[in-house]
């Protein structure tokens, strides 16, 4: 199977996930500190874009397709290959949630049963791959 290229640079990746994570606050925490800055569009974009790709290198496949709009998407997870029309295992979450699910500040199920995750299909779960 060919490994996905990457487009994030990895530092420039976890540099944005760390810079999300200082600009929201400590995990647990009431939220950011008074008068933090809040994270910018391009800080947002590339983190989640760089876990998205981590996610697809810890995991590789096609089965599941993983959408934050508008930011990106990818396939992952070994399985049956997806070719045409709507997957049969699709994940869609907004930006703020799934870099929270990437950082440990949301559980899968916690997401998913509060109506921030969409999961649907079989092996729409990605429980045993978050936190990265």
């Amino acid at each position: 199977m060919a490994v996905a290229r990457r487009r994030i640079d990895i530092q420039e990746g976890r540099a944005a996930l760390e810079a999300w994570q200082t600009a929201v606050g400590p995990s647990g925490g009431s939220g950011p500190a008074v008068g933090a800055t809040p994270p910018s569009r391009s800080t947002i974009a590339t983190a989640v874009r760089y876990s998205l790709e981590e996610v697809t290198a810890r995991a590789p496949g096609n089965s599941v397709e993983v959408r934050v709009p508008p930011f990106g998407v990818t396939q992952c997870v070994e399985g049956p290959r997806h070719t045409r029309g709507t997957p049969p295992n699709v994940i869609e979450t907004d930006g703020a949630t799934w870099l929270e699910l990437v950082t440990g500040r949301i559980s899968w199920a916690d997401a998913v049963a509060a109506g921030r995750v969409a999961a649907s299909g079989l092996r729409a779960d990605l429980s045993a791959l978050l936190p990265l």
